[in-house]
């Protein structure tokens, strides 16, 4: 039988949440991206993932990048749940998502993996 320390059991839990809201991200990018979908097919599969995140411990997000992930997608479950959220409400805010959702793609990909001596910038200039 296999026994976990709680400093795994956070690790597992952290990295379970942390992949939860890429997932949806993704959901919601892909929504936004089908012409096809509604207002209500769109606020309906939020309010899903939403209740499934919720299920899940949020543990502490250090990371700016899962901060505002965070934020954006409890931001735009409160916009769909709203009185005034329709077909003209959605297509209004349509084209802003999208733009909101490439914002988050371009934080996510700043941080790069490369050690500092594998990046050819400004250091390697001298020699010739």
């Amino acid at each position: 039988m296999a026994r976990y320390t709680a400093k795994q059991i956070e690790k597992y839990q952290r990295q379970k949440y942390i992949a939860f809201l890429d997932k949806i991200t993704k959901n919601l990018f892909r929504l936004l991206r089908n012409e096809e979908t509604t207002d209500e097919k769109f606020a309906a599969k939020l309010d899903e993932m939403m209740r499934q995140l919720s299920k899940l411990e949020a543990p502490r997000m250090d990371s700016e990048y899962m901060q505002q992930t965070q934020a954006y997608i409890e931001r735009l479950h409160m916009d769909t749940q709203s009185e005034g959220f329709d077909d003209a409400r959605y297509a209004e805010i349509h084209e802003a998502e999208m733009s909101n959702l490439n914002r988050l793609q371009k934080l996510k990909n700043k941080s790069t993996y490369k050690k500092e001596k594998h990046r050819h910038g400004e250091r390697d200039q001298d020699w010739g």
